[in-house]
């Protein structure tokens, strides 16, 4: 065979050289090479140095925890705390692999409540920079420092201790080559504590890059102050367009802040989810929150969140990567039903005029466990009508758009005066009057209050056709020819596993060979959707998250299109009685704060904000 000059001078090695690396012995690694092979896996830039020591010092008990960084790190890093310190004879062992205080057996690594437990940081870090740690413990009349080389020296210290790390990758340029600029680096480590910062309210945190104090965070005493530090972190914005929640069933503990989706962000840059107080990227927590805002949020927007799961240690298993960002549950789809079931019923109780940002959930939730379905608050008292429409699935697209102007209820008899004045003032207020055909104007307590006519009755519509669905049997309509459908074995494995609860969905799918499945009918209501392509999307979410909604999801894009059609359209003249009936409706109905594409429906404008425009009072 022909093979090119390069390919011989490059790529090929003489027989003295193959034979000189076929007979090398094996043999172990100098221990120094060793840790720095270990450094590769845990630091990747100093932002990996500050979360190890960090995330040690938390184990040690810290309430303060200060950072003092010099050019991005890459100079000199120093984690100072006030924590349980190291005994004097453990500072030497403190630098040797697999050394630690933090777990002593196979119950205790299967059940890990702290943030390390691997005793590779230290070695790992003083492997590739030069560092010295200074501490003192309890009962010990004299603090001690050591040094990379395992020198021990007399030091002043107060209880805690205090590590400094200077020249990161001295000894490593390939690694050293790879840092970026100290803006870059300084970034990651601005970004990084601010998370821990997130992750623990009680401890005090401060930041300082080249002797200017970036912040300075004091530790939370009272529940009270939790929202001045996450304001501190994330905007005072962040805050004021959140909804503060708590909630607790089937052994999981879901609390925290999820932005409202009017607040939502062009990229996913505030998006922070802790699991038993540690930080983690999760692919099955990321698609439920997805999931939960999947009605309300605007196309290509992401949501905003800080949210804290709690759970028995057993059920998740934190030894996944050396840098412990990921984490694998033993009932992931438990944990992922329970994320999007509560945030589900979180975002649609919020409705036009909710006095506090802490939404109560309620604990009774509709929906079969194996069936897939999306589940859905109680909507006994949501809006919807009182006589319910039939939806014949098996109508056509004209009759379709019809039927959801049935779903459309006759305007309500407003209230009388004396009526209003007993019961107050709803929080939409009354319809003074119709802009351009397309926006209400209505005055309530507080002011103004300005509506998009068709995007709130969009919304309203919506949701009365989503409940009529959920009161019928998803029908299914036989394929004219049934389609053969190309997988792997695995996929068809699958795809007999959840056979019934494909076809409870309306879609039957058999196996026609060993690769090859069949699609012999779809629901009723995608008509004219590409059956190969959702079932791959759906063997595809069944094998990455045990569950998919996307028959669900397909529908509901049917479901608003119609919607859409059947809503009040601009420039349609309404009646005042037609303007409060509508305005009583979105009061009533979940979601009602977006239209179907995430849009905002209606905004308010306080009194004393118009005053300050016109300078009354001044």
């Amino acid at each position: 065979m022909f093979l090119p000059a390069y390919w011989h001078n490059d790529h090929m090695k003489s027989e003295s050289e193959i034979s000189s690396v076929s007979l090398r012995r094996i043999h172990a690694l100098p221990t120094v090479l060793v840790n720095q092979i270990a450094a590769g896996e845990v630091v990747e830039r100093p932002a990996s140095v500050i979360k190890e020591l960090v995330e040690n010092s938390l184990d040690a008990g810290a309430s303060q925890i200060d950072v003092s960084v010099e050019q991005g790190g890459i100079k000199r890093m120093q984690i100072r705390d006030n924590g349980s310190g190291i005994y004097a004879d453990d500072l030497a062992l403190a630098l040797s692999r697999h050394a630690t205080s933090k777990l002593e057996s196979l119950e205790e690594l299967e059940r890990i409540s702290s943030m390390g437990f691997r005793g590779e940081a230290l070695p790992s870090i003083a492997s590739v920079s030069r560092l010295t740690m200074t501490s003192s413990a309890p009962g010990e009349e004299q603090a001690h420092s050591i040094a990379s080389d395992g020198e021990i020296m007399p030091a002043a210290h107060p209880q805690g201790t205090t590590l400094e790390v200077r020249d990161l990758f001295y000894n490593t340029p390939a690694r050293r080559k790879f840092m970026r600029t100290e803006k870059t680096e300084f970034r990651h480590i601005d970004h990084l504590l601010r998370r821990l910062a997130l992750s623990r309210f009680d401890v005090g945190f401060s930041l300082t890059h080249n002797r200017r104090q970036i912040f300075s965070l004091p530790a939370v005493t009272q529940t009270s102050g939790n929202d001045q530090r996450i304001a501190s972190l994330l905007g005072q914005g962040f805050v004021d367009n959140a909804l503060c929640f708590e909630h607790e069933a089937v052994g999981l503990r879901l609390r925290g802040w999820v932005g409202l989706p009017t607040f939502s962000r062009s990229q996913a840059d505030m998006q922070h989810f802790f699991v038993n107080g540690r930080m983690v990227r999760d692919k099955l927590v990321t698609h439920a929150i997805r999931q939960a805002y999947r009605d309300v949020l605007f196309h290509g927007r992401h949501p905003a969140y800080v949210l804290y799961l709690e759970l028995n240690p057993v059920l998740v298993d934190v030894n996944v990567h050396p840098t412990k960002h990921e984490v694998r549950f033993r009932e992931g789809r438990l944990v992922h039903d329970f994320l999007f079931r509560t945030l589900h019923q979180v975002l649609a109780d919020v409705r036009p005029g909710e006095q506090s940002n802490t939404p109560q959930l309620q604990p009774a939730v509709t929906a079969d466990a194996d069936s897939g379905l999306m589940p859905t608050a109680d909507f006994s008292t949501a809006g919807a009508s009182q006589q319910r429409f039939p939806l014949n699935m098996r109508e056509s697209k004209p009759a379709a758009y019809r039927a959801s102007l049935q779903m459309q209820r006759p305007p309500r008899v407003p209230l009388s005066e004396s009526e209003s004045e007993e019961q107050g003032v709803p929080p939409l207020g009354y319809a003074l009057a119709q802009l351009h055909g397309v926006y209400i104007l209505a005055q309530n307590q507080d002011g103004l209050i300005v509506v998009d006519m068709h995007a709130a009755h969009e919304r309203i519509t919506y949701e009365r056709m989503k409940i009529a669905l959920q009161e019928s049997v998803l029908k299914s309509q036989p394929l004219l020819v049934p389609l053969s459908v190309k997988v792997s074995s695995r996929e068809v494995e699958l795809a007999i596993e959840q056979h019934d609860w494909l076809e409870r969905l309306g879609m039957e799918v058999d196996q026609l060979g060993d690769e090859t499945l069949v699609v012999r009918s779809m629901p009723v209501y995608l008509q004219g959707a590409d059956p190969e392509r959702l079932l791959r999307d759906l063997l595809s979410d069944l094998a990455m998250h045990g569950s998919s909604e996307r028959i669900q999801e397909t529908i509901n894009e049917t479901l608003g299109t119609m919607a859409c059609h059947g809503s009040v359209r601009a420039n349609r003249r309404l009646t005042i009685e037609e303007m409060n009936a509508l305005l009583r409706d979105m009061e009533r109905t979940e979601r009602s704060g977006q239209c179907n594409h995430g849009r905002p429906t209606w905004m308010a404008f306080e009194l004393a904000e118009m005053d300050k425009w016109f300078s009354r009072g001044e």
